[in-house]
């Protein structure tokens, strides 16, 4: 009895993955082992770069943050204690967000732990 293949399933496989490398340079978007390849690749610094942009941004937020205290005499870590101490629970995103967009906001926050 000769093998039974699924070619449905094996071309819609092929396919998928012909797709997902849609706009890939050369044979890396035409011919399915390479494209397979540089697909898994992709994945691999898509998963790696979600939890990495994380990180970055809240990088970004403390530097913002610090510029803004530094303008009126403090540093980021004096700052940050001194919000722990008095007990003010605002996080970096929401900090940085008031340092660019509402500064009254933020220097009222500064008076208030100062």
């Amino acid at each position: 009895m000769p093998r039974s293949q699924n070619k449905v399933a094996s071309h819609r496989r092929r396919k998928k993955v012909l797709k997902a490398a849609k706009g890939y340079w050369g044979a890396r978007s035409k011919v399915h082992t390479i494209a397979k390849h540089h697909v898994d690749k992709a994945m691999q610094y898509a998963y790696r770069d979600r939890k990495a942009k994380k990180s970055e941004f809240r990088q970004l937020w403390i530097t913002r943050i610090n510029a803004a205290v530094r303008e009126k005499g403090m540093t980021y870590s004096e700052f940050i204690n001194a919000l722990k101490k008095k007990g003010v629970i605002i996080n970096r995103k929401v900090l940085a967000q008031l340092a660019a967009e509402q500064p009254e906001a933020f220097n009222a926050i500064l008076d208030f732990v100062k």
